[in-house]
């Protein structure tokens, strides 16, 4: 994430929210909660306001701070979602977008593949 600011916080949470939902398919009545988490050099807002914003309404929503480990990624926001499913956790994707791909190349180069048409 380019910036510490309101408007980046919920670009970054909304477009990270539609990703994973769109990349699995998931229907809002299927999830149980939704935990955003954010390195502790992003305080501007509430990542969670993105999803209301939304019409997520009906969800459990929480934001907290990763831990602050020196040399980790800075300006990074994460996604932990619960989703009731019958699907695999090889059919699950996750998803890693802008700076955040670096964290995880293997994912990331399978993310691309099935994005791509």
């Amino acid at each position: 994430m380019e910036a510490n600011t309101r408007e980046a916080i919920l670009d970054a949470a909304s477009e990270l929210l539609a990703e994973l939902v769109r990349a699995n398919d998931v229907q809002r009545d299927h999830v149980a909660s939704i935990i955003f988490t954010t390195t502790p050099d992003l305080n501007a807002e509430f990542p969670a306001v993105a999803a209301r914003s939304a019409g997520w309404t009906d969800v459990a929503l929480m934001c907290g701070h990763e831990m602050n480990v020196p040399g980790s990624l800075p300006r990074c926001l994460r996604i932990l979602m619960h989703v009731n499913t019958e699907r695999g956790l090889h059919e699950l994707r996750h998803v890693y977008l802008r700076g955040a791909r670096a964290l995880r190349p293997d994912l990331v180069s399978e993310q691309h593949v099935e994005a791509t048409p």
